[in-house]
């Protein structure tokens, strides 16, 4: 992480923690992917995409236009139409978010193994205190 700081914590000026910040929102890579073969309609969009609504995409369509990733071009006309596509910034984005889904795909399985772990009832779930300790073969 290129954070220049001689302190052990992201500021809040850090660029990488911008860059989480950006792809920590369900919906932004999703729409930016949504979007990378060209300009689409937000109608096309959410039929695209799938389980996201109306008020939902508007508002992440929103905040990539306010964060330069993503363009907003108004059509003249009756009725007047909207088409949203990826900016050059944008496009820097897919590379990264295509990684990402790659991870997703190959463990996957494995974050969803230890979720279930976590949240599954163990073995020895009685009201005595457990003999063994962490480090120990017992």
């Amino acid at each position: 992480m290129r954070c220049v700081s001689t302190e052990p914590f992201f500021l809040a000026d850090c660029r990488a923690r911008l860059a989480f910040d950006l792809l920590s929102n369900t919906w932004n890579a999703v729409v930016l992917w949504a979007l990378r073969h060209g300009p689409r309609r937000p109608g096309e969009l959410r039929e695209h995409i799938g389980g996201i609504s109306q008020k939902v995409l508007t508002e992440t369509l929103r905040r990539l236009e306010f964060n330069g990733l993503v363009a907003r071009r108004a059509y003249a006309g009756s009725p007047p139409r909207v088409e949203y596509e990826l900016t050059a910034l944008g496009r820097t984005l897919l590379d990264p978010i295509e990684k990402f889904g790659a991870w997703a795909f190959d463990h996957g399985d494995e974050v969803m193994a230890a979720q279930d772990r976590s949240t599954s009832p163990s073995p020895a779930t009685s009201d005595e205190p457990s003999t063994h300790r962490p480090g120990s073969s017992a």
